[in-house]
């Protein structure tokens, strides 16, 4: 039988109605909304906007979220299209099953990992820190860091015990249900937007319209050297003009990854086929928006070699402090918001890898155990306290600088396949009801694939060689355990 067999589309809606074994539907489409902006906005508004500032694009680095959104507007209209039509968890995972083969859906199934699991891990590491420098340091390294990192003054660390801590929290409130995890999302939400509207407010203020000029970083602009000695310089060519602007696009990216999570939610909507496209590209839409006027105001604030100079990841804070005087307050507060964005995050991310776990398992193409129940809140409880073994071990033990751009790897990969799967099944499935229809096909899915396969390879290399050898450790899974026990090969037994 064929490595690239399909599940057909008319067997994903029945296993959706399968009363048994499925999901509660307890979310509407602000839920959903809310969901993707709790999954998008966490310390990329905060860190990612100073570092593209800073780096390459100037005050120019309100192009450069504009480019990326719209680069992440091409994936999220085919995944509108796929969450309308095939409302099952699942999302990337799903979709491939239904348009490229069981092959290709366990490869995205597997990188998926590297997106929501990994990148919990990663996000609940960052979340020890900014709370550590919240606290002031109290925090003794060696509880707070990995065994892999020892400190100046030769302090080795044992466990992040902050970051497994976090973890533990998030996978608790899963475990007890969605909609109660809907609602600690929107809390949080609302929190940390009302934070990053009120600095858009009252920065406004403090804006010196000489730290927009020139808007472009020029290819003569002097080097600029940081607070731990390292020089920048502009001369490069993507460091400069109008590929510094691309350059910065390709920065800020990251900061919009998440709102593919809001599909993995398809199967726990009440009305799917309307509310899941207004909850990813409302999401999109809202968290441009703010980008825009955030990354406005901060190159307004503060000159851009500042961020290169001083600020590095607490950019924002540094601005306030020497731009904003009498609202060292607010700084404290952006620090908060920075700790609410990660938990949220953080949620997002475990909520969409035990979605997809649910959906492998459900197929037979992993162990039963990912797909039960609880018997009373209706969660895949095992397969969140197993992510929760899983995550915990390495945000404990391992340092984040071994973790970070393969969460970015997996996402793109993603991205490339379901732009593949929507003009796959505009030809194989035309006929098929699309309440919402991804607009000029096949143009949009061709962009969004070039798009995304370009920001893969611009990774750096060693990246790219570790997510080769997980995808290797997943085929051999697939070809020794996935393939033999697959409920579509075997007449769905």
């Amino acid at each position: 039988m064929s490595l690239f067999i399909k599940k057909p589309l008319a067997q994903l809606l029945a296993q959706v109605a399968d009363s048994k074994h499925t999901l509660k539907r307890t979310l509407g489409a602000g839920n959903l909304v809310a969901l993707g902006v709790g999954a998008i906005i966490g310390a990329g508004l905060f860190v990612r906007t100073a570092a593209a500032a800073g780096g390459a694009a100037g005050p120019a680095v309100v192009i450069s979220f504009v480019v990326a959104a719209v680069g992440c507007a091409f994936a999220g209209l085919c995944y509108a299209e796929f969450a309308s039509m095939i409302p099952v968890a699942g999302s990337a995972y799903t979709y491939a099953y239904a348009t490229l083969g069981e092959l290709v859906a366990w490869a995205i199934g597997w990188s998926l990992v590297l997106e929501y699991a990994l990148g919990a891990a990663t996000v609940a590491i960052s979340w020890s820190q900014y709370l550590n420098n919240l606290l002031g340091g109290s925090i003794p390294y060696e509880w707070c860091h990995s065994p892999m990192e020892m400190s100046a003054t030769g302090v080795h660390g044992i466990i992040n015990a902050p970051a497994l801590v976090i973890l533990t929290i998030i996978t608790l409130i899963l475990i007890k249900g969605t909609q109660e995890s809907a609602i600690v999302n929107a809390i949080i939400v609302v929190i940390k937007v009302s934070i990053v509207l009120v600095f858009i407010a009252l920065g406004w203020k403090f804006i010196d319209p000489a730290n927009y000029v020139p808007f472009l970083i020029p290819a003569d602009a002097p080097s600029v050297t940081a607070a731990n000695g390292e020089v920048h310089s502009y001369a490069p060519l993507f460091n400069h003009g109008w590929t510094g602007v691309m350059h910065g696009a390709a920065i800020v990216f990251f900061a919009f990854i998440g709102f593919d999570a809001v599909s993995t939610a398809a199967q726990e909507t009440k009305n799917p086929k309307r509310d899941m496209p207004i909850g990813i590209l409302g999401s999109l839409v809202i968290c441009t928006i703010l980008y825009v006027l955030f990354s406005h105001v901060l190159t307004g604030v503060a000159p851009y070699t500042d961020f290169i100079k001083e600020g590095k990841e607490a950019s924002v804070a540094y601005a306030i402090t020497q731009y904003m005087p009498g609202y060292g307050w607010l700084a404290t507060l952006v620090s908060a918001a920075i700790l609410a964005g990660f938990s949220t995050v953080i949620l997002a991310m475990l909520y969409g890898q035990s979605r997809v776990f649910f959906s492998m398992s459900n197929d037979k193409l992993l162990p039963r155990i990912f797909s039960d129940l609880h018997s009373s809140f209706s969660t895949p409880y095992k397969s969140n306290l197993i992510l929760l073994v899983f995550t915990g071990a390495i945000a404990g033990f391992v340092p984040e600088s071994l973790t970070g751009n393969l969460t970015s790897i997996g996402t793109l990969f993603a991205f490339v396949l379901v732009c593949a799967g929507i003009w796959v099944m505009r030809k194989t499935d035309p006929t098929t009801e699309r309440p919402f229809r991804t607009p000029l096909v096949p143009l949009v899915p061709i962009l969004g694939m070039i798009v995304c396969t370009a920001l893969i390879v611009s990774l750096d290399t060693m990246t790219q060689v570790v997510a080769f050898v997980w995808l290797l450790i997943g085929l051999v899974i697939y070809f020794s355990y996935s393939r033999k026990n697959s409920a579509l090969r075997n007449g769905n037994k």
